[in-house]
């Protein structure tokens, strides 16, 4: 394989990861609409199109594995494409999260809950743009962005603490809104998951630039 093809191909997976990245974004975007607005027919949906996340990561780690095999990669290039296939696998598990909010979001429409959204909106949308961000850092070997977006995390974690001291609060003066109360705990809780997923993706960017991965050189 010539150079050039050899640059066509990592092209076409950036844009493989991109539009991987972008679906598992809207997924979680979904979810929270979905949340908001009481829409089983969305949650349906995104449960539904989990499929089409499923086939890609399946569909970018071939294409990874091929280029290894035939293009035996120098140093830079192996950890970029090993970094590609670790990132999918969170992508992979973002997807899967904006899944588990449309099952509970189903759930919480069926009982017809009532505690309100609290800092769910918010929340989500700190955690999808650091999804965004941290993809778009990894296809444009940005590393400031990436470290950038790993520092969103603490406002994601300081939500969920904000949220969680909420709901304790309905577990003590409304114990019969308690199930709700755990069910919307398990979203926020999934939320700062994805910004976890993020934070892991943004470390394989390091790596990728680096060789380095959690203080350990790999190569």
């Amino acid at each position: 394989m010539s150079r050039e093809h050899y640059e066509s191909e990592l092209k076409l997976l950036h844009a493989n990861i991109t539009k991987m990245g972008t679906l598992v974004e809207q997924a979680v975007d979904n979810a929270i609409t979905a949340f908001i607005n009481s829409d089983i027919e969305l949650c349906k949906k995104i449960i539904d199109s989990d499929k089409h996340v499923n086939d890609m990561e399946k569909e970018i780690e071939s294409m990874c594995l091929w280029l290894i095999a035939r293009e035996q990669p120098i140093a830079s290039d192996l950890r970029k494409i090993t970094a590609a296939l670790k990132i999918i696998t969170d992508m992979e598990r973002i997807g899967d999260h904006g899944v588990d909010i449309a099952e509970l979001t189903k759930r919480l429409v069926k009982k017809d809950a009532d505690i309100g959204s609290l800092d769910i909106p918010p929340m989500a949308a700190v955690a999808i743009d650091m999804v965004r961000q941290a993809v778009t850092a990894y296809v444009n070997d940005d590393l400031d962005l990436a470290h950038a977006t790993e520092a969103k995390d603490d406002e994601v974690d300081k939500y969920f603490h904000r949220i969680k001291k909420e709901l304790v609060k309905v577990f003590t003066t409304e114990p019969v809104k308690m199930d709700t109360a755990i069910d919307i705990l398990l979203i926020a809780k999934y939320l700062e998951r994805v910004a976890d997923h993020a934070v892991n993706i943004c470390e394989w960017v390091h790596f990728s630039q680096t060789g380095e991965h959690k203080n350990t050189l790999i190569f």
